[in-house]
C-alpha cells in the first residue's frame, strides 16, 4: 500500500445533485421546492411561523437572568497546582500568575476573566499566588502552607 494508492471506499462520497437542470434529472423544473407559493421562492424566512397563531417561543414564559457584570473564571484547585509543582512544571520560587499556570499546562488558554483559586486537594509548597479570585478556604490552605494569595479584584475594590 502506497500513499498514491489510497482512496475512499466505493460509495463513501455521494455526488451532489445539480438542481433545476431539466425534467430528466429528477430535480428539474421546480428544483425540489414543490409547487408555487411563498416557500418555493427565494428569500423565505418563516421558520417558527405558525400561520398567524402566537408562536410557541412567544407563548412560553421567560425565565432566568443574565448578569451583564458577571465574571467567568478559569477554576484551578490547589491540589492541581501542587501536582504541577511536584512534577517540576511550576517554579515555586516565582509568583504563580495566570500566565505561569498556562505555561505549566495547569490552565488551558485564558479566554475568561482570569484564574480563580479553589480549595480542592492539599498544598504543601510555599507559593505566592497572584490571581483574579480565590475562595476563603483556598486562601486559608495556602497561608497555612506558608504561602500568600494576592487577589487582583479585592485590591481593585479596596482602592475604589
Amino acid at each position: 500500500m502506497k500513499l498514491n494508492q489510497l482512496s475512499d471506499n466505493a460509495g463513501a462520497r455521494k455526488a451532489r445533485i445539480r438542481v433545476g437542470r431539466g425534467i430528466g434529472s429528477t430535480k428539474g423544473k421546480t428544483g425540489g421546492r414543490g409547487v408555487k407559493g411563498q416557500t418555493s421562492r427565494s428569500g423565505v424566512a418563516i421558520k417558527g411561523f405558525e400561520g398567524g397563531q402566537m408562536p410557541l417561543y412567544q407563548r412560553l414564559p421567560k425565565r432566568g437572568f443574565k448578569n451583564p457584570f458577571g465574571k467567568a473564571y478559569n477554576a484551578v484547585n490547589i491540589g492541581r497546582v501542587q501536582a504541577a509543582v511536584d512534577a517540576g512544571k511550576l517554579d515555586g520560587s516565582k509568583p504563580v500568575t495566570a500566565a505561569a499556570l498556562v505555561e505549566a499546562g495547569v490552565v488551558t488558554g485564558l479566554k475568561k476573566d482570569g484564574v480563580r483559586l479553589l480549595a480542592k486537594g492539599t498544598i504543601t509548597a510555599k507559593l505566592q499566588f497572584d490571581v483574579a479570585g480565590a475562595s476563603k478556604a483556598a486562601i486559608e490552605a495556602v497561608e497555612k502552607a506558608g504561602g500568600s494569595v494576592k487577589v487582583a479584584e479585592a485590591a481593585a475594590a479596596a482602592e475604589a
